[in-house]
C-alpha cells in the first residue's frame, strides 16, 4: 500500500554520507514529500518534521543489501527511491526494484557499466566520438609497463573498476608509473578493481564537473560545478573523494554549456540507447579543458560528492517530482529551476585521510547559527547522546549567496566553529582551479 497520504510521498534515500545527507534535505524540502527514509544514514538524517521540511528517519541497512531495502520499500510503501552511491547501481538494485513495479531514481546495472569500469567507458567514448584522452587497457603487468614507458610523456594511472573514487595516480615520469602500476596489479592496492588498469594521457587544464538529470531521451543539465579533489591547499597531496566544491563556476559560459550537452551528454544518452542500455537518473561527466579543447575525464552514474552538497542548495522546485519524472521516462527540462547565486562547500576530514584516521573522536560547533549556511553530516554517528566521527570525510558545510565571495565567507565563517580532534579542511576552495 501507497504512503502517499495527506502529508506527501514516502521517499528512501539510498546511502549515507555528505551526499546522502544532501539528498534527504532537498528532498524533504519537496512540497510533494511528507517523510524520508534513509538507508543507512548517519547521524545527521534524522529529524523531525518542521514547516517545508518532512520527517526524516535512518535506518541501519547497507546500501548492497538490496533484498532488505527492496523489502523495505514494500512494507513501508515507498514511493520514490533515490540511490546515492555507484555499488548497489552496479549490482542491480534499480532492475529489482524496477522488476517489482517499484519507482526508483537510478541508472541500470548496464548502464552503470559507464561508472563501474573505465574501460568500457573509454571504448563506449571512442565509438560515439565523445572527446577523451588516448589511452591503452591492460590486464597484464609488463604489456602496461611497457606502454607507458613507451609513451614518452606524463600518463594518468586508473583502476579500472570501483575504487570509492581513489584508484587514480597521476604519474610525471616513467618510474611514478611504474610505481603506480605496482601498486594497482601487484599489490592490488584496490583489490579486484585493479585487475585491469586504465593508462591514459595525462591532461592539463581546468577540471568542471557537468551533472545531468536524465529520463533515456531527454536530459536537464544542472549548474556546472567544480570539485577539489587533492587533500591540501594549493592542490597538494593524495587525490580524495573530494574536500570541496563550488557551483557554478564563474569561468563556464553559455556557450561552454551547449558545447557540454551537445559533445558530451546528448551523444552518451543517444549511444547507450543506441547499445540496448538506455540512461535514467543522473549522468556525470568528469571533464577538463585542455588546449586542444573539452576532454572527458570519467563518468559516473550519480551525484557527484562534495558536488551535490554545493548543487542542490541551489535547486528550486519539487525535486521528488523530477525524479520521479525521470524514472518514468517523461522529463520536462524547462520545468527545473535554479536559484540565482553561488553555492560552496568545504569538507571537514580527519587526520591522516585519505589513509588511516581515527574513528569516535567528539565532534562540537554543530549548533552555531550562521545564515545561508548547513552542515551535512558524512562520516559522523551517534553514540551515548553525542556525536562523533565515524569516517575520513566527517562533515561538508555549505554556504550561499549572491557571489563566490559571498558564498565562500559564509561557509569559512560556518566551519570555523567546527572542532574535533585532528580536524583539517582546505582554506583555498573556489580559489584555485584543479589541473592535472
Amino acid at each position: 500500500m501507497s504512503a502517499q497520504t495527506a502529508n506527501g510521498k514516502t521517499v528512501m534515500v539510498v546511502g549515507g554520507g555528505g551526499r546522502g545527507h544532501a539528498l534527504a534535505w532537498a528532498l524533504a524540502r519537496s512540497p510533494s514529500v511528507g517523510r524520508v527514509i534513509v538507508a543507512p544514514g548517519n547521524a545527521g538524517t534524522t529529524w523531525e518534521s518542521a514547516t517545508g521540511r518532512a520527517l526524516c528517519e535512518s535506518v541501519s541497512i547497507a546500501p548492497e543489501a538490496i533484498d532488505t531495502l527492496l523489502h523495505l520499500a514494500q512494507d513501508q510503501g515507498v514511493d520514490l527511491t533515490v540511490v546515492g552511491p555507484e555499488d548497489p547501481l552496479v549490482a542491480g538494485i534499480v532492475d529489482r526494484f524496477t522488476a517489482s513495479g517499484l519507482t526508483i531514481f537510478g541508472g541500470t546495472a548496464k548502464a552503470a557499466q559507464l561508472e563501474a569500469s573505465k574501460a568500457f567507458a573509454k571504448s563506449f567514448m571512442g565509438r560515439h566520438g565523445i572527446p577523451t584522452a588516448a589511452y591503452g587497457t591492460f590486464t597484464d603487468y609488463r604489456e602496461a609497463r611497457d606502454y607507458a614507458l613507451a609513451f614518452g610523456r606524463p600518463v594518468v594511472v586508473k583502476a579500472d573498476g570501483l575504487a570509492e573514487g581513489k584508484g587514480v595516480i597521476m604519474c610525471d615520469t616513467p618510474a611514478q608509473a611504474d610505481a603506480a602500476l605496482r601498486q594497482i596489479m601487484g599489490d592490488r592496492a584496490f583489490g579486484a578493481a585493479g585487475d585491469r588498469v586504465v593508462i591514459e594521457e595525462r591532461l592539463t587544464g581546468l577540471e568542471l564537473s557537468a551533472l545531468a538529470f536524465c529520463d533515456g531521451e531527454r536530459c536537464a543539465l544542472m549548474p556546472i560545478a567544480r570539485d577539489h579533489k587533492r587533500a591540501l591547499d594549493g592542490d597538494r597531496g593524495l587525490n580524495t573523494g573530494g574536500m570541496g566544491a563550488i557551483c557554478p563556476v564563474p569561468d563556464v559560459d553559455a556557450d561552454l554549456i551547449r558545447q557540454i550537452e551537445d559533445r558530451v551528454i546528448r551523444p552518451t544518452l543517444e549511444g547507450m540507447k543506441a547499445e540496448g542500455a538506455s540512461y535514467s537518473g543522473v549522468l556525470y561527466a568528469g571533464l577538463m579543458l585542455t588546449p586542444d579543447g573539452m576532454r572527458v575525464l570519467e563518468f559516473n552514474c550519480r551525484f557527484g560528492d562534495p558536488e551535490t552538497q554545493a548543487i542542490l542548495p541551489l535547486f528550486e522546485g519539487d525535486l521528488a517530482e523530477v525524479m520521479t519524472a525521470c524514472a518514468h521516462g517523461r522529463l520536462d527540462p524547462a520545468s527545473i529551476a535554479w536559484r540565482p547565486g553561488v553555492c560552496a562547500t568545504v569538507v571537514a576530514a580527519s587526520d591522516g585521510y585519505p589513509g588511516a584516521y581515527a574513528k569516535g573522536l567528539p565532534i562540537s560547533g554543530l549548533d552555531a547559527d550562521i545564515p545561508d549556511t548547513i552542515v551535512f553530516h558524512a562520516g559522523t554517528l551517534e553514540r551515548d547522546g553525542a556525536i562523533v566521527t565515524a569516517g575520513g570525510r566527517v562533515l561538508s558545510v555549505s554556504g550561499w549567496g549572491d557571489t563566490l565571495e559571498q558564498a565562500l565567507d559564509r561557509a569559512y565563517r560556518r566551519i570555523e566553529h567546527l572542532h574535533f580532534r585532528g580536524m583539517f579542511y582546505r582554506r583555498d576552495i573556489g580559489r584555485v582551479g584543479e589541473a592535472r
